[in-house]
């Protein structure tokens, strides 16, 4: 390794070199410090990289500025750091070479690729041309004859003869300019591609222009949208159709078919959003109007609903709405696992005209078992609920009963059905057990708008007389009662269908129809 001898460095002024940086402030902040390898530069504290950046660079330009130009008889500054910024470190063969050094003096900017650090340095033209990326700022004056502080030693001669070489670390006062050597070029970069969207790379060279910029903007929209905390599938739908609008485009200008067929499924995950979206809110992905949160806001819940109020139709023990409606509350208590907690408030709350009498009934035929007796449960209180255990509902062995949904969903019924029944409204007009059944299936039996019966066409009186068991004349008073409690609007009754629809005050409890 070529190092400088302490006999040149003596002899000749060791050329400038000062740094500015740029650091992080501290953990957990974006603040970030600019210091300068100056003694007399004061630090900086910036908010942000950005300034600090800017700072950073005008710090470097005040120095250059104020500094003098290079001096012709300094010693090249990057030859006495062994060429490290242009010479690899197992390369000693090339440290060597007398002339990877020389040309005149000059003055240069090196930048770090990450903007972390600036450096000016006094150094060789050779080494500033060789140097990735570096810049030179200014170039030694043309001699106009020998320098008078020169040193002159017997190694050293004044004179040089024409076509030898010149070399930054040797004295000369050969009159005349020194060509430069034209500075080496950074690496040349690939050009990178426009933009992502869907794993695919936009080529930059894609026309027209539009659909270009059309792909890199939904690139963008789409990756914006995974950070985004709360789902939007109006937005993510809307997403979609452009997404296939553009992908169809693209393909009939490549005739790609793969992008034909990425463009399809674009179109098939934007109906799917509006469809979920209607779902869940009751609206349009293009309606204006307010969106509907419903207590239950997937199709599996909604599903698991109906099954539930299936099952009470099919195996309720006892005739009557009051002893269905009982039964019904009874299994989604212990749906899960056969087994549950009640308290009084929960029976007396339903509008039974004899809940005492009820709960016998069903204890004497096996359908319900309770440790104490049926006043003890009725007495019982939040702070001490009474045990109560449906043996049909337990599991048997492998079987895991008769409905699917584990523990997590059984509450989330449970509240859903006690919300509909034990509803204010119903509850100031007295509304009769069959009112309340009835209101829980018109809740199961509607529309994402309301509008009883798929597609609105109503709901058959014969479905409605299997999960209400009341006489010929009931349906009507039911209804008239659902319309009093502003449950039920352009309700109408016909020898065959129930047609109307949900208020919207009580569209959040309503289960659409697939």
């Amino acid at each position: 390794m070529t190092e400088a001898s302490a006999s040149e460095l003596d002899e000749r002024v060791l050329g400038r070199r000062w740094t500015v940086r740029l650091d992080a402030a501290g953990r957990g902040s974006a603040a970030v410090r600019v210091s300068c390898s100056r003694p007399s530069c004061a630090e900086q504290r910036l908010p942000s990289a950005a300034a600090g950046r800017a700072a950073a660079v005008a710090h470097l330009k005040a120095h250059l500025r104020a500094a003098p130009g290079p001096r012709a008889q300094a010693y090249c500054a990057c030859r006495a750091e062994s060429c490290h910024t242009h010479v690899r470190p197992d390369d000693r063969q090339m440290r060597t070479e007398p002339w990877r050094c020389g040309g005149a003096v000059v003055l240069a900017v090196v930048t770090d690729r990450e903007g972390r650090w600036w450096q000016a340095l006094e150094c060789c033209s050779r080494c500033a041309a060789a140097t990735p990326g570096a810049k030179t700022v200014t170039i030694t004056p043309a001699a106009t004859g020998p320098t008078a502080d020169a040193p002159a030693t017997a190694d050293r001669p004044s004179t040089a003869p024409a076509g030898d070489p010149q070399f930054s670390d040797r004295a000369s006062s050969v009159a005349g300019p020194r060509e430069v050597p034209a500075p080496r070029p950074a690496p040349a970069r690939h050009r990178r591609p426009y933009g992502k969207i869907a794993q695919r790379v936009i080529p930059y060279d894609l026309r027209p222009v539009v659909l270009r910029d059309e792909l890199a903007e939904l690139g963008s929209l789409f990756r914006a949208y995974q950070q985004r905390p709360e789902p939007d599938l109006a937005l993510l739908a809307d997403l979609h159709t452009r997404k296939a609008r553009a992908f169809a485009t693209w393909a009939d200008v490549t005739g790609d078919t793969r992008l034909r067929m990425d463009a399809q499924r674009a179109e098939q995950a934007a109906a799917a959003a509006r469809l979920q979206h209607q779902q869940r809110t009751g609206r349009s992905t293009d309606s204006d109007g307010p969106a509907v949160t419903r207590l239950l806001t997937a199709p599996t819940q909604w599903e698991h609903a109906r099954a539930v109020l299936a099952h009470v139709a099919d195996h309720t023990p006892l005739p009557g709405p009051e002893a269905r409606l009982l039964v019904l509350m009874l299994t989604l208590r212990t749906a899960h696992t056969g087994t549950g907690n009640l308290v009084g408030q929960d029976l007396t709350t339903l509008g039974l005209t004899d809940p005492e009498h009820l709960v016998e009934q069903l204890t004497d035929c096996g359908w319900l078992s309770i440790p104490g007796t049926v006043g003890d449960l009725l007495a019982s209180r939040p702070e001490n609920p009474s045990p109560v255990t449906v043996p049909s509902l337990m599991p048997d062995g492998d079987s895991p009963g008769p409905f699917t949904f584990g523990k997590k969903m059984r509450p989330k019924l449970s509240g859903w059905a006690q919300k509909i029944v034990s509803d204010k409204k119903l509850r100031k007009a007295k509304a009769t057990a069959g009112t309340r059944l009835l209101a829980l299936m018109l809740a199961t039996q509607t529309g994402s708008d309301g509008q009883l019966g798929p597609c609105g066409q109503g709901v058959g009186l014969d479905s409605l007389a299997s999960w209400c068991p009341v006489g010929p004349g009931e349906p009507q008073h039911m209804v008239d009662q659902l319309i009093a409690a502003n449950w039920l609007a352009e309700a109408v009754v016909t020898d065959t269908h129930l047609t109307g629809r949900l208020t919207e005050r009580v569209l959040p409890l309503t289960c659409p129809l697939p």
